[in-house]
């Protein structure tokens, strides 16, 4: 066989050996690329993405669209190949695996979890879309969980209104906290509630419970994994419940977690307002929001701006806090604008609608 020839057959075969080996040599890494935009102005599977009831509503224009990551599952074992070419491919992100599925997660245990984020931030983006329009919301401080095990199991529950602990009225959540360690662990707490079902016919009666209950609960100590001190505790998370003056329904299926939080404040915004606050303009964006209307920043920035450039968005609402990491690589034709909190958004908007978008907040790489 000629040298040449024997040489070329040789480095066939290494080159198909390496190439098994990339396939069979798993690596700890998943993988992340754009996943779908949803106009949160719009419809999703023939129902619209926001519905609201009991108020006047004006008609919208132009896109306010929510942007997400695809990512694969925490059970998918990713190859050296597959974590080559992602690393190659400028619009996938290669990242260790335990980004996305921290502690051993599963990813039964990662849906979860991002259903209940974004099931909060559903109910942060009515609470600071209606604050920013002046309509009040009531809030309540109630009983978010229950630990199982915990000496609260059994007596106090998801949804009980907590009104006061030890006679000091409960204002916010944290205040729950912080009264319930001024106790030793082994002594008695005392909370005034109203109990879930009570609290759940009053509203659907359009009227406010007032008929309360004392429960007393026993403390056990716990202690701070950061501090290594003892406190009391009772084993409940406390956190807050709305009651919105009307109805506003967010219908959007197979999302999860907390990003979306902004798009939908300004959707609802837009939907409770006379005029439109696109303008007409395709407007994508991200974040989190909170009850006070604060924006938050979130993961996958550089892949959701591709897909936000993908579906032809023009304008690109960021969080502050993602600016430098968005601006390091922005796709051609989007523009990103920097934003704070719901009213940064809304100021921003007016300005894209009345074409006067050299005077937008910008982001920058440094």
């Amino acid at each position: 066989m000629p040298r040449r020839t024997a040489t070329m057959l040789a480095s066939t075969l290494v080159l198909i050996a390496l190439l098994c080996a990339g396939v069979l040599i798993k690596v700890p890494y998943a993988e992340m690329s754009p996943g779908p935009t949803v106009n949160t102005l719009g419809d999703m599977n023939g129902q619209p993405v926001l519905s609201i009831s009991g108020h006047q509503t004006y008609p919208t224009s132009g896109h306010l669209n929510m942007t997400t990551v695809r990512v694969t599952g925490a059970d998918y074992n990713m190859n050296l190949v597959e974590a080559v070419y992602g690393w190659l491919a400028h619009d996938n992100l290669v990242v260790p695996h335990n980004t996305l599925y921290p502690d051993g997660k599963t990813e039964q245990q990662s849906t979860q979890e991002n259903a209940e984020e974004f099931s909060q931030s559903q109910e942060s983006a009515k609470v600071s879309a209606l604050t920013e329009l002046g309509i009040p919301v009531k809030s309540r401080t109630v009983v978010s969980t229950v630990v199982k095990d915990s000496p609260a199991e059994g007596r106090l529950h998801a949804g009980d209104v907590i009104k006061s602990v030890d006679g000091t009225v409960v204002k916010e959540p944290k205040d729950v906290a912080k009264l319930v360690t001024k106790r030793d662990p082994g002594q008695d707490v005392v909370f005034t509630i109203v109990p879930a079902k009570k609290a759940a016919a009053a509203e659907k009666a359009g009227k406010e419970a007032t008929e309360t209950e004392k429960v007393t609960v026993t403390t056990k100590k716990a202690t701070d994994p950061d501090t290594g001190k003892t406190r009391a505790v009772v084993g409940i998370t406390a956190g807050t419940d709305h009651t919105f003056p009307f109805t506003i329904d967010i219908s959007l299926a197979d999302v999860g977690g907390p990003s979306a939080g902004l798009m939908f404040s300004l959707g609802i915004v837009d939907k409770l307002s006379p005029g439109e606050l696109t303008g007409g303009k395709f407007i994508a964006g991200t974040g989190t929001i909170d009850d006070k209307g604060v924006v938050g920043p979130i993961g996958g920035i550089e892949m959701k701006l591709i897909a936000a450039r993908e579906a032809g968005a023009q304008y690109f609402l960021t969080p502050s806090d993602n600016c430098a990491d968005a601006a390091s690589d922005t796709p051609s034709g989007l523009k990103l604008v920097r934003v704070k909190n719901i009213d940064d958004a809304t100021k921003s908007l007016a300005k894209i609608r009345s074409g006067e978008t050299a005077g937008l907040p910008s982001c920058s790489a440094s």
